[in-house]
Formats: C-alpha cells, sequence, structure tokens
C-alpha cells in the first residue's frame, strides 16, 4: 500500500479525497495546517511517497511547507490550489513542485496524476546508471540519485534530477528547448516553454557554485559544459 501525506485545511475536501484515494488503495495521512504537516512529513518521511499539498492553509502555507520539504527530500509532491494564475504555477514549480492542479479537484484526474507521477519516478529511477559524475566541485551519484557540490548534498526534486541527468548525457551538445521539453517531460506535458526557465533557473541555484555550467545558447537553448 502506498503511503500519502494530504494537507489541507479544509475537513470536506480532505474526507472527499481520502474517501477516493482509500479505493485505490492507498494509505493517507492527513494534516489540517502547515506546521502539522511539516511535523507528519518528519515523523513519516521513510514511509511516504507523494505528498498533496494546499497552498493556503493556516500557520504555515504550502509555499512554505514545500520550501521546507525540499531542503530534505526529493519526494513527489503535488500542490492544490484555488490559484489558477499562471505566475502562481510558476512559483509552485520554483519553490519545488512536481504537479500543480488547481481547485475544484476532480478526485479521479488528480489520481490518475498521482499514478503517473509515481510510475514516472520508478521508471526513471530505474534508468540511471550505476556510476558516479564528477568534474570540478561537482559529483552525481547516479544510482542513489544523489548531488554533491563541493561535497555538501543538494536535494533536487524528480524533475531536477531528470533535467540534469539529460544534461550530463549531452554534456557539450547545443540543446533545443523543445529537445529537452519533449525528453525529459515527455507526452504528459502540456504547459508552455516557461516551465523549463523555471526549472532550469531553480536548478542553477541550487549548483551554487557550479551554476555556470549549465549555459544558455541565444537563439536555441542550453548546454552543459564544465568550464
Amino acid at each position: 500500500m502506498v503511503k500519502i501525506l494530504l494537507c489541507d485545511d479544509e475537513q470536506r475536501i480532505r474526507r472527499v479525497l481520502v474517501d477516493f484515494l482509500k479505493r485505490e488503495s492507498f494509505e493517507v495521512i492527513e494534516a489540517a495546517n502547515g506546521e502539522e504537516a511539516i511535523n507528519l512529513f518528519k515523523t513519516n518521511q521513510d514511509e511516504l511517497k507523494l505528498i498533496l499539498l494546499d497552498v493556503m492553509m493556516p500557520k504555515i502555507d504550502g509555499w512554505e511547507v514545500c520550501k521546507e520539504i525540499r531542503k530534505h527530500s526529493s519526494i513527489p509532491i503535488i500542490m492544490i490550489t484555488a490559484k489558477s494564475e499562471e505566475y502562481d504555477e510558476l512559483y509552485g514549480f520554483q519553490v519545488g513542485a512536481d504537479e500543480y492542479i488547481t481547485k475544484p479537484v476532480k478526485p479521479l484526474i488528480l489520481i490518475a496524476r498521482m499514478k503517473a507521477l509515481l510510475k514516472r519516478v520508478v521508471a526513471e529511477s530505474s534508468k540511471y546508471e550505476h556510476s558516479i559524475f564528477r568534474a570540478k566541485d561537482i559529483e552525481i551519484d547516479f544510482s542513489a540519485r544523489k548531488l554533491f557540490i563541493q561535497d555538501q548534498q543538494v536535494i533536487l526534486t524528480q524533475k531536477e534530477f531528470d533535467l540534469l541527468y539529460y544534461f550530463i548525457k549531452n554534456q557539450k551538445l547545443a540543446l533545443e528547448r523543445e529537445q529537452i521539453l519533449s525528453a525529459v517531460w515527455g507526452y504528459e506535458y502540456y504547459g508552455e516553454d516557461r516551465t523549463l526557465d523555471t526549472h532550469i533557473n531553480r536548478l542553477r541555484i541550487k549548483l551554487g557554485a557550479c551554476s555556470s555550467y549549465i549555459h544558455t545558447v541565444r537563439g536555441v537553448g542550453y548546454r552543459f559544459e564544465v568550464s
């Protein structure tokens, strides 16, 4: 049984979603505010496989909860919110969300998204080579899905790791934006390529001293090269 954390301050919404999730054999633990969400994540971190996270919650909002979780884990996070503006969705990806769904939630669509995300995580994890990449200040253990910058571990989301993996597989090649979107997001990608820029900006921030390894190729896309 797949254990997930559902975080939403509206009990009515939680009740409806829990009913649907349990029918699909998910084990659900519930949080009614951001503080409770963080505490439940910390105490169940080793067992959780996915988090459903509302944005507008008391005590600590979903943005801050997502940021806190991303300091420790790359667990898949689906943000659920009434905030439907494009900049809200982009911000969701900036703070580390893997998916973004606006309310009102259609439970069957949500469950389909969850299953697709979990399936993708397993598939992506199994494809990585059992090898280690090292170059100057960066080291990546592909099989363990761990990134180290100047010997300090850096936590990446699933999508950020996939993006970095694709860059490293195609080192020194100028990669077109559409090419990257197709390879990393695949057929499930429906958004605009601004999502790519958002993820790359976020990845550069996390790479820190190694951010310059991702080069912008004007009029084309990006190139990864250790300089």
